[in-house]
């Protein structure tokens, strides 16, 4: 039994010396826990008093950057919109300057006409019956002249000469008032 009390002795210290050794790696590790506890602690109370004023903070950007938004979309739409006028006005000026291109060929176009028609010799006035003569087949003019004279037969024609038939038939004489 001594043999018992011996080993149930010495086991009793085994477990005190382990306890020891435990309880003086433990302190460090221990006193590092505290510190990690005050840590958590300060930084608790710092986000407590700095998140809000963060969260509000970055809650206004998120605002700002709205209001950003919507004004660069509208910039844009505007921009959209002055490209589409200047591109009007520039649809407008070549049209401008198509009709003016035009214009100034007519116009160059009449006074070279003009300046050709002034500058050859004036034909002869022809009588109405010469212009009618001019304008039938050969076979209506054996026709008329057979059936009377020439005065007769410009009197009893219904058909007159207007200017639109001679142009028609080619005739691109000095047509005046008086022909």
């Amino acid at each position: 039994m001594s043999e018992a009390i011996f080993l149930l002795g010495l086991s009793f210290l085994l477990v005190v010396i382990c306890l020891t050794i435990l309880l003086l790696t433990a302190i460090p590790a221990f006193q590092e826990l505290a510190k990690a506890a005050n840590s958590i602690i300060r930084l608790a109370d710092t986000l407590t008093r700095e998140l809000p004023a963060t969260l509000e903070a970055i809650r206004m950007t998120g605002l700002e950057l709205s209001e950003l938004s919507d004004e660069l979309n509208q910039g844009a739409k505007n921009a959209g919109e002055a490209v589409k006028q200047v591109n009007d006005g520039i649809k407008g000026v070549r049209q401008s300057a198509s009709s003016a291109t035009i214009a100034t060929k007519s116009a160059f176009a009449g006074i070279k006409a003009g300046l050709k028609s002034l500058g050859r010799p004036r034909r002869q006035k022809r009588s109405a019956s010469d212009l009618y003569q001019e304008n039938l087949s050969p076979s209506q003019e054996t026709e008329e002249w057979q059936e009377g004279t020439e005065s007769e037969n410009i009197v009893s024609n219904d058909r007159l000469i207007n200017p639109d038939d001679l142009r028609s038939q080619g005739f691109m004489g000095d047509l005046r008032a008086e022909d």
